[in-house]
């Protein structure tokens, strides 16, 4: 079926004027990885890098969409524009979000000085679709101050959202274990913030003092680096809610203080530049297969006439 044409210069500037429909409009040309996609990015390059982007990551159960919501009524209370992405697990049937987090954000729906989307992971690891990228590009150039982006608790594969935010959230509850499964998952290496939620619950002074005791285990000691915070939250209860913002204060000031924004922000560009050529290799590559010549060279790998490495080398030869 043949995409329907689109007037992107005059879509992006519906979006830039704050037509939520526009900015739904372009986020779906990226899920759809649409024709005009290229002609999107670069109308909007110009306008992005505006946007604070904050990571909120976690387990399933600890409370991310509520404290979500609670933190999007902190920043409105300001008068800042809020962009949430809310990544869903996939639907098994349809491959669509399945739109939990859309439900618990109901206080917002309406506002228009936010907006909501959710996005399926569509089976990616690490918690995140890999057009989330290009949809933050979207928000951030359609004015939005902050954009919030929830992950679908997938536990030791989430660390991936440290490589998409300026700020990482990480969220635990106490009784769930969560302080040795974060050093498992390696999260206490990505996490600028650490947010033990559902604080009302036994256990949750001990999980404050296992993390503290764990963040001052790593390398985050030494004078002039971030040394992460923890701060016990009821987000239910909108509890500590403002202590968490002034927590991502702190650390937005350090980045912008010690350059450390600008060299988050050029390999987050870097990464998405590679995922990039390597889609399109992927699309080469199945193209390659269909003239047998990989197959062939798999024949010979298994009959001892060649080596992976020098058949993979003649591939790439012919990709490039």
């Amino acid at each position: 079926m043949a995409s329907r044409p689109v007037d992107v210069p005059a879509l992006v500037q519906s979006a830039r004027d704050g037509s939520p429909r526009a900015v739904a409009r372009l986020i779906s040309l990226v899920e759809d990885e649409h024709p005009a996609l290229r002609e999107v990015m670069a109308a909007l390059a110009p306008h992005a890098g505006n946007a604070h982007i904050i990571g909120i990551t976690g387990s399933p159960g600890v409370g991310k969409s509520t404290s979500t919501n609670a933190l999007v009524a902190a920043y409105r209370k300001r008068g800042q524009r809020i962009g949430i992405l809310a990544v869903d697990p996939s639907s098994p049937f349809s491959g669509g979000a399945l739109l939990g987090d859309r439900v618990r954000m109901q206080d917002h729906v309406l506002d228009p000085e936010v907006y909501i989307r959710s996005m399926a992971s569509r089976g990616h690891l690490g918690g995140l679709s890999w057009t989330t990228p290009q949809a933050l590009r979207v928000l951030d150039a359609a004015g939005c101050d902050i954009v919030l982006v929830e992950t679908v608790g997938v536990g030791q594969s989430e660390v991936e959202v440290a490589g998409l935010a300026d700020t990482t959230v990480v969220l635990l509850a106490p009784g769930m274990g969560d302080g040795i499964q974060a050093a498992k998952a390696g999260i206490l290496e990505i996490g600028d913030v650490f947010v033990v939620n559902k604080a009302d619950r036994d256990g949750a002074d001990a999980t404050v003092r296992d993390l503290r005791h764990m963040i001052s285990l790593g390398d985050r000691t030494e004078p002039g680096l971030w040394r992460p915070p923890v701060v016990k939250t009821v987000a239910a209860r909108n509890e500590g809610i403002d202590e968490v913002v002034e927590a991502i204060d702190k650390h937005t000031d350090w980045l912008a203080r010690t350059g450390h924004l600008r060299e988050r922000r050029e390999a987050r560009a870097g990464d998405e530049i590679e995922a990039i050529v390597l889609a399109a290799l992927r699309r080469r590559m199945g193209n390659l297969r269909h003239h047998d010549s990989v197959d062939r060279l798999a024949a010979d790998v298994v009959d001892g006439r060649t080596d992976p490495y020098a058949a993979a080398d003649q591939v790439l030869d012919a990709l490039t």
